[in-house]
């Protein structure tokens, strides 16, 4: 006896294979990626502005709690965007054991490479 389905082929599909999970990935992505628009932008005029001056000019500069709030929150929001980003390289492209350890390095890189970053930017703004 043969078994007719009722359901549309949609229906049948709904909650299996990769959209399961990989949505809340790729939607972060995405956000992380709106989220660098302005703090970007403020980066570049930034530096374009400060073109020529000292490095006392500057430091001073990144001292006011406005830029620090503002290069605090470019380097959160920039390495995390990054290890996402290297994260689904990894995926893709490394087909071995490899690809454990190396997204394990990779996170730890990027989180470590924000914690240099904004522990920098803090020693700075509060003079230590």
């Amino acid at each position: 006896m043969t078994r007719y389905r009722i359901q549309t082929p949609l229906g049948r599909a709904v909650g299996l294979g990769s959209a399961k999970s990989g949505f809340g990935h790729w939607w972060t992505e995405r956000i992380t990626a709106i989220a660098l628009v302005l703090p970007a932008i403020w980066f570049a005029a930034s530096l374009i502005a400060h073109t020529g001056t000292d490095y006392e000019t500057f430091i001073h500069w990144l001292a006011k709690p406005i830029n620090t709030v503002m290069m605090v929150l470019l380097l959160v929001t920039l390495f995390w965007h990054a290890a996402l980003g290297l994260q689904v390289v990894i995926e893709d492209y490394v087909h071995s054991v490899a690809k454990i350890w190396a997204l394990i390095v990779m996170r730890f890189a990027c989180f470590a490479l924000a914690a240099v970053g904004i522990i920098a930017t803090l020693r700075i703004a509060l003079g230590a």
